[in-house]
């Protein structure tokens, strides 16, 4: 009886033994898709990053257009007023 005992004692350690190494591999896997993911994200916010300086740099660049352009026109609409004073 005591060796009946045993054995399924035994074996019920097996089985635990067995899930736990079942999940191991399993949480092993879900870091391994974590670590992806987040590389994937890295990449795409060096991506985006990259897209807003382009951005950055363009809107800077119209600013200067607009402003070289309203500073002409403004001194000529200045020059227009004094001459009809």
């Amino acid at each position: 009886m005591l060796l009946f005992v045993l054995i399924c004692l035994g074996l019920a350690l097996t089985g635990v033994a067995g899930l736990q190494m079942m999940y191991m591999f399993y949480l092993e896997t879900v870091d391994r898709e974590r670590k992806k993911h987040v590389a994937d994200l890295e990449h795409e916010c060096k991506r985006l990053r990259h897209d807003l300086s382009d951005a950055e740099k363009t809107i800077a660049e119209q600013k200067l257009r607009l402003e070289a352009v309203y500073s002409e026109t403004s001194e000529e609409a200045w020059a227009e007023v004094i001459e009809e004073i």
